[in-house]
């Protein structure tokens, strides 16, 4: 290493999209590159990627993140990576690919309502998480039923950050907030059940998975061949890392118990820690992320994936706008809100409710224009966080502020509507790629540079806004979601029916 160790390197794995972001020990962003990759479909519900594509996209991101930044590869004390949760990453037993299935596939959903009608209740006994889709033992089960050669050729099934670690150093390892938060461990003591995995019928499995370790543990140190590839300096730390809900928080600012993040990003996650996981049957998923250290969580994919779908399909068609986010915060300002404003359900990728569940722009009149549709859907989207809260204040997991981060942060507009739509302040940090400044921000605490979590979070985080809710805006919204609410009660039986496929709906 260098004389001085000035720099974390924090490396963030979404669904399409890999960032590498270069820190100073104050958490200020030194350089930042990021490649998006590439999904597709071969047939409804399945959403991929590939592997290989995948680790080229993640290696052109560090090293033009360190071309950028002009430094000594040296200097970087440690490398972070935070990623997806969920979804499937299988590589063979020599190491080569297999197949990498994203946390949007919905292939297993009959699976998911299988195993769930056997093992529901004594699944979340261990695992305080019960089968879902994209789940990742869901869609292990899901191959070993219907592409059986596919799972005896699996050597190992990791996550998406651990693939990534795993061709960085050679290490086939994961960490153990990706495994709890996709119900992989028992809880709370984080570690493998040969019982938990009998459930899941992959009794078979223990072998297939990877070393388990803390988030912030060494994983191993980057390779010659990694370092050649990416221009990070042979024998660099990598840690385990973290699954990017956890990151994010952290890089938010958010990390001790009763603190409260909410990420408004591809998936809604509505997350609180605490140094106990809450054991109830109504919340999505508890995460442990280190010793007494857990958070609690309720998501689904129903945030501002509805806003990057609308402006895909609406906005950026033929080019004509140089700032479509721009185009459509500008619009959402232009309206005054009203009661009789038009309903918006984010449910382009199905609900935590049930993935047969559709969006949907209701109580449109002739005078609605297209702010009026977008400020719906940005209120659509904070209804639906709403409702996660609602789980998580059910359950005994309230809080009176939090902090926002992710895509949706980022507008003039949507901070407002959550505080006045929650009804408690908002916070939105001053770092823009908080999920990398977490892991960051573990790696520092790995290497010693920070003693603790709430150090290396003191040191390296700060707020950029704050947003007070508006009583009046409170009671208007109060009304607008019990609206919001009753008529998805009210769709339920259209949406199971379009689910069913023609030859059923006809009967």
């Amino acid at each position: 290493m260098a004389d001085q160790a000035a720099y974390l390197l924090g490396l963030d794995a979404g669904n399409t999209i890999i960032k590498a972001v270069l820190f100073d020990l104050a958490g200020r962003q030194v350089a930042m590159h990021t490649v998006a990759g590439g999904s597709h479909t071969p047939q409804p519900g399945y959403v991929e990627r590939d592997l290989g594509d995948m680790w080229a996209v993640a290696r052109d991101a560090i090293r033009r993140c360190i071309a950028q930044a002009g430094i000594d590869a040296r200097q970087i004390a440690a490398v972070g990576c935070a990623g997806h949760g969920n979804g499937l990453y299988l590589i063979d037993r020599a190491g080569a690919p297999l197949i990498g299935i994203q946390s949007l596939d919905t292939r297993a959903a009959g699976m998911a309502k299988e195993l769930a009608s056997r093992n529901a209740g004594a699944l979340h006994a261990i695992c305080l998480q019960k089968p879902w889709p994209a789940q990742t033992p869901t869609l292990l089960a899901w191959v070993k039923q219907h592409d059986p050669d596919l799972y005896a050729a699996t050597g190992t099934a990791m996550l998406c950050k651990d693939f990534i670690a795993f061709c960085l150093t050679g290490e086939q390892v994961s960490d153990v907030s990706d495994m709890s938060g996709c119900g992989l461990v028992r809880m709370p003591e984080g570690v493998y059940d040969a019982e938990l995995l009998a459930l899941y019928g992959i009794e078979d499995a223990q072998e297939k998975l990877p070393r388990l370790l803390d988030s912030a543990d060494i994983a191993g140190a980057v390779t010659a061949s990694a370092a050649e590839e990416t221009g990070l300096a042979e024998g660099t730390p990598v840690i385990a890392g973290y699954f990017d809900v956890v990151a994010s928080a952290m890089g938010a600012g958010v990390v001790r118990p009763g603190e409260a993040s909410i990420i408004a990003g591809t998936w809604s996650v509505n997350q609180v820690f605490s140094t106990a996981p809450v054991v109830d049957p109504d919340v999505f998923m508890v995460a442990r992320f280190g010793p007494g250290r857990f958070v609690n969580i309720e998501s689904s994919a129903t945030s501002a994936a509805n806003l990057e779908w609308y402006v895909r399909e609406f906005v950026e068609r033929g080019s004509h706008l140089g700032d479509p986010f721009g185009h459509c915060n500008a619009a959402v300002g232009e309206v005054t809100p009203a009661w009789d404003d038009p309903i918006f359900h984010p449910f382009l990728y199905g609900s935590g409710q049930g993935a047969e569940f559709r969006a949907g722009f209701y109580g449109l009149a002739g005078w609605h224009s297209e702010g009026h549709l977008l400020r719906a859907l940005f209120e659509g989207v904070m209804f639906e966080h709403r409702r996660h809260i609602d789980v998580l204040k059910d359950a005994g997991v309230g809080f009176d502020k939090a902090v926002l981060s992710g895509g949706g942060s980022r507008s003039e507009h949507w901070p407002q509507i959550f505080a006045d739509g929650l009804g408690v302040p908002i916070t939105v940090p001053e770092a823009r790629e908080t999920g990398a400044l977490g892991a960051a921000i573990g790696a520092g605490v790995a290497v010693g540079l920070f003693a603790d979590y709430e150090s290396g979070v003191d040191a390296m985080t700060r707020p950029r806004a704050a947003y007070r809710p508006d009583p009046a805006m409170q009671r208007h919204y109060a009304r607008r979601y019990r609206a919001y609410c009753g008529l998805a009660d009210t769709l339920r039986s259209f949406w199971t029916e379009q689910a069913a496929g023609p030859g059923r709906a006809a009967e």
